[in-house]
């Protein structure tokens, strides 16, 4: 997989990545400021002419794992585009490298910060190696082509993925799984410490999910990324993180922290109005949740249920 010219890109959106403050806007008189890549404060968002969140305040820890959850409609997937760039606030601002975020040009947000949409969409017969090339595009200059950095950065991302041995196969050809892989290895390839992921299992089944999920968590433990993602399950949610933000409807935080301490019976009830019991993963340790079963109603044995 040799180029000697720069890959007909398209720009892949910017991105960011999150890490939420129970306080909404800036930090209260005396405290100390927390120390991160990416902030935000007194944020109000609107999507669709419908505001989602007012007065919302934004840390991201550097190096975490930070997992974003809550129910349908609460603001998740609105924040992660503010702090992308990719929505403007009509009141606050997001902070970069403790510049605001408008302040810079569009390839210099891609350069610090990777972003994986929640649908993305190959164009059609493009192999793996070209898809993931275009990761590269916010490093090409008019005088600055195609380079043998640009192809080893590419490879690099592929082989973190374990998708380098597909570099020559067309990306519809792959399961999807494999797909999401490819659109890691894409955000890998533009080389920022910082990831953002809006609802990188959706669509896939179980064992796909488990395996993109352990991919994150592998980049975040063994090469020190700053990872955020978007998730609904709860239990993938304790198992992954190590910094949990729990939203509610209005772009409310309704907790943040470790799992541990974070992931309460209470808190499930409140935010997503489901009974539960919290036990131990008996395989992570981390917060189980386990809904409170219904009360069933078996008929004697010989005998036909009736429904009133």
């Amino acid at each position: 997989m040799t180029r000697t010219s720069q890959p007909g890109a398209v720009p892949p959106q910017q991105g960011g990545a999150v890490s939420v403050r129970r306080d909404a806007g800036a930090p209260e008189q005396g405290a100390a400021a927390p120390t991160a890549r990416l902030r935000a404060q007194g944020l109000t968002l609107c999507y669709e002419q419908r505001t989602v969140a007012t007065d919302l305040g934004v840390v991201i820890p550097d190096h975490s794992f930070t997992v974003i959850i809550g129910p349908n409609a609460c603001g998740k997937s609105t924040l992660l585009k503010a702090l992308a760039r990719m929505l403007k606030p009509k009141a606050g601002e997001v902070y970069l490298d403790g510049a605001p975020i408008g302040s810079y040009r569009s390839r210099e947000v891609a350069r610090r910060l990777g972003l994986l949409p929640q649908s993305s969409t190959a164009p059609g017969g493009i192999t793996v190696g070209d898809l993931v090339a275009r990761g590269r595009y916010p490093h090409q200059r008019m005088l600055r082509q195609w380079s043998a950095r640009d192809e080893d950065a590419v490879a690099e991302a592929m082989r973190q993925t374990g998708v380098l041995e597909l570099a020559d196969r067309p990306v519809d050809d792959l399961s999807g799984g494999q797909r999401q892989r490819v659109w890691l290895s894409m955000v890998l390839a533009q080389e920022t410490s910082v990831l953002l992921l809006d609802e990188p299992t959706t669509y896939l089944d179980i064992a796909h999910q488990v395996e993109v999920l352990n991919l994150c968590a592998d980049l975040h433990e063994r090469k020190g990324h700053t990872i955020v993602a978007v998730l609904h399950d709860l239990n993938q949610a304790c198992r992954y993180a190590s910094h949990l933000v729990v939203m509610k409807p209005g772009g409310v935080i309704a907790a943040e922290g470790h799992p541990s301490s974070v992931m309460t019976a209470e808190l499930v009830e409140d935010v997503f109005g489901l009974p539960c019991r919290i036990i131990e993963d008996p395989e992570t340790g981390t917060p189980l949740m386990v809904p409170t079963a219904r009360t069933r109603h078996h008929p004697a044995p010989g005998t036909v249920a009736h429904t009133p």
